[in-house]
């Protein structure tokens, strides 16, 4: 019989208990004073416009609002989702209403298209 060498012990340990979390995947984004951003920490936006869980922003709307996209095999958990897009790419979708960047938002934190065109809106949780 073979014994594991004891400097092993730590490694051995923090893989076993990493093991469970291996198949979960992070949320798309992160709550942070009171509204939803992503990774980066960029403000997220509802788009009043979209409908039945499918989004309205395309083209020239998409690229001054850019849409947090979702990754291949993305799944469904708690209040988020993944909606199809017009060009067959994913998007991450909160309580069924697709999320977008804002293009004018410069740095983390900033809410400059919150309220734009009427139409535009922060993503707040406890809103939902």
């Amino acid at each position: 019989m073979r014994r594991i060498s004891p400097r092993f012990v730590p490694l051995l340990a923090g893989a076993l208990l990493s093991w469970p979390l291996m198949g979960l995947a992070a949320e798309p984004a992160m709550e942070k004073d009171g509204m939803l951003v992503d990774q980066n920490g960029m403000t997220l936006y509802t788009y009043d416009k979209d409908s039945d869980g499918k989004s309205a922003c395309n083209g020239q709307c998409a690229q001054n609002w850019p849409p947090l996209m979702a990754e291949a095999g993305a799944k469904a958990e708690g209040e988020w989702s993944v909606v199809k897009r017009d060009d067959g790419s994913m998007q991450w979708a909160y309580d069924g209403k697709p999320v977008y960047t804002f293009i004018m938002d410069k740095k983390a934190g900033d809410v400059t298209g919150d309220g734009k065109m009427g139409v535009w809106h922060v993503v707040k949780p406890e809103a939902y």
